[in-house]
């Protein structure tokens, strides 16, 4: 099906039939049973914004869009809209009816400051939450992401290096022996004597969905933008430290380097 009958050149009839039409041909290509019910939604959407003859026009996209950030929605929510629906004008040959898919405004994410970090740590020494506590020291002084705690077992603390594989590339990440010590007392009282330490109640590794709200709850009670604790913000923060310890080291380096140029210059210079 590549033309709607009832459509004129410049223009295209929305129908339930089309809608059909278009979600079989994706599935037919092979489309997941949860993208196409995503699919759908927004289409129903924009039959809803049509008007009785449900005709799409030259500038029906445009004004769809206006009216869908009117309502609140986000430049990337509306573009998904948007795109959605020039999948379909495109499957019926009508890309001139096309809207036009902008560019959102790139994301700036919060920086945690290393006093808002203690303040992390502190909080969840004082609710007795051992579990946050750790999570939280492992993301600050390991650099490790969500998806790499399967790789934090018994076995790689005891040997103060986790093995992960990003991207198929071995890489080892140092663990401090304050952090192994810690890590090491909470498996054992814990009864976790081998495999990975961090378990859900099921006995499986924890979900990026627990790390989530546990993180999110010690920043509400420490105060801390709720934004700003998450993994990537803490991995960020040791990134950060990172920079900096090496920047003084360089710094170290060259007044080292200038110190003994100078002593040599005292000796063979060419100004006695």
């Amino acid at each position: 099906m590549k033309n709607n009958s009832t459509a004129g050149i410049f223009t295209l009839t929305l129908t339930q039939d089309l809608i059909n039409q278009f979600l079989e041909a994706l599935r037919e290509k092979g489309v997941r049973e949860g993208t196409l019910k995503t699919y759908r939604h927004h289409l129903e959407q924009l039959y809803d914004y049509l008007p009785e003859d449900k005709q799409i026009e030259q500038d029906t996209l445009a004004q769809w869009r206006e009216e869908l950030m009117r309502g609140g929605y986000a430049v990337r929510s509306a573009n998904i809209s948007i795109s959605t629906a020039n999948s379909l004008l495109d499957f019926c040959d009508k890309r001139h009816l096309q809207g036009r898919v902008e560019k959102p405004e790139p994301y700036v994410r919060p920086e945690l400051s290393r006093g808002e970090y203690l303040r992390l740590l502190q909080t969840a020494k004082i609710m007795r939450d051992e579990r946050a506590y750790l999570l939280i020291k492992v993301f600050a002084c390991t650099g490790m992401t969500v998806q790499e705690l399967v790789c934090l077992s018994v076995e790689a603390v005891q040997k103060k290096k986790v093995v992960i594989a990003p991207g198929g590339t071995r890489q080892l990440l140092h663990i401090p022996e304050c952090l192994q010590a810690e890590l090491l007392e909470y498996a054992q009282r814990n009864g976790i004597l081998s495999g990975p330490i961090f378990l859900a109640r099921t006995g499986l590794v924890i979900r990026r969905s627990n790390v989530a709200r546990i993180l999110k709850k010690i920043c509400h009670h420490a105060q801390v933008a709720e934004e700003k604790g998450t993994s990537t913000c803490l991995r960020n923060l040791y990134q950060a430290t990172i920079e900096g310890i090496l920047g003084n080291i360089d710094l170290l380096v060259e007044q080292a380097h200038d110190r003994v140029i100078e002593k040599e210059q005292l000796t063979y210079g060419w100004e006695e």
